[in-house]
């Protein structure tokens, strides 16, 4: 089968690679949409992937082709999103229900060859059929909305909550839809990029800037959410936090940023800073969400590229261009 392959970081090639053969647990799914992220990017820069060659490609959803002789949760032609988080069940974390921090955690396309691909193999027990009605390739938007549904098991979540979120990509547009049927009161966007604020505009933020200091928030959001990873959004996000507020990591960064935090100010104003790590119970909620609309694929997919065309599609996405670019089937 044809596959995009990071040889080695920087490096993409569009290549040959053996069909995935499924054990007596797994799933053969060819690839309807498969969905770049911010992670591919740390993949792609040389962090996160233990070893290369690597097939990327964690979000992804197609049609089952092929069985493994043990399932029989799904059939041939099934419809299915797949959730790409390995754990082990069996470390100190996984027993105590906390799979994303597992001590072995692995990934489809990021530790094991994932959706970037014509065919990608995974455990039945990571697969979700989809309802009629969901297009497989839409679907891979679930992956990504399960990873926001998780960054809001951890919030507080109080009716009439302020919201400042940094970044209007695809995550933090999802947070916006996410904040919206929270009962948040407001909800403002920070965006350097005004294609980008213009869509958060069209799904119904508050507010909308480059910069948070052009809103008007004395007394600063109750929730404060990072989708960038940037360091300088991090470190102006959390001089905004109201007192007995949240400040949320949701963003990647790299290992290297660092930032400065206030303790007495922790202290005294009894601010909350916490992360959200990718998904935890949360895959088929998402699925649940997506199939009853709380996205439209119309608006949050902007690109789409034949596999033939990864590295331009990497490329455009390293660049800010678009929302939701996918490969597409």
């Amino acid at each position: 089968m044809k596959a995009a392959v990071i040889v080695t970081p920087g490096q993409i090639s569009v290549e040959s690679v053996p069909d995935p053969t499924p054990g007596p647990r797994d799933v053969v799914v060819e690839v309807a949409g498969c969905g770049i992220c911010g992670t591919d990017l740390h993949i792609m820069d040389g962090e996160f992937a233990p070893a290369y060659p690597i097939v990327p490609g964690h979000e992804f959803a197609g049609t089952v082709v092929t069985v493994g002789r043990d399932v029989t949760e799904v059939r041939v032609g099934d419809p299915v999103a797949v959730d790409p988080s390995l754990h082990c069940g069996e470390c100190y974390q996984c027993r105590r229900a906390r799979g994303n921090l597992c001590e072995r955690w692995n990934a489809i396309g990021v530790t094991v060859s994932g959706g970037a691909a014509e065919y990608a193999l995974a455990p039945v027990r990571n697969c979700i059929t989809l309802p009629e009605g969901v297009t497989p390739a839409d679907a891979a938007l679930i992956e990504p909305l399960s990873c926001a549904v998780r960054g809001f098991d951890v919030l507080p979540r109080r009716l009439a909550d302020h919201y400042l979120i940094y970044g209007a990509g695809t995550m933090g547009l999802m947070m916006l839809e996410l904040a919206k049927r929270c009962g948040a009161a407001t909800v403002s966007v920070v965006d350097l990029n005004p294609d980008r604020l213009a869509t958060a505009v069209q799904l119904g933020c508050s507010a909308h800037a480059a910069s948070a200091d052009e809103f008007d928030r004395p007394r600063g959001w109750d929730v404060v959410i990072d989708c960038t990873g940037v360091q300088a959004a991090i470190e102006d996000g959390l001089r905004r936090v109201a007192p007995a507020g949240t400040f949320l990591q949701f963003g990647v960064s790299e290992y290297a940023t660092r930032v400065p935090v206030e303790p007495y100010r922790i202290y005294n104003q009894e601010i909350s800073i916490t992360g959200s790590m990718a998904v935890l119970h949360s895959f088929e909620r998402a699925g649940e969400l997506f199939a009853a609309g709380v996205l439209d694929p119309a608006v949050f997919i902007s690109h789409r590229f034949p596999l033939d065309k990864y590295a331009e599609a990497m490329a455009q996405f390293r660049a800010g261009v678009g929302r939701k670019i996918q490969i597409a089937g």
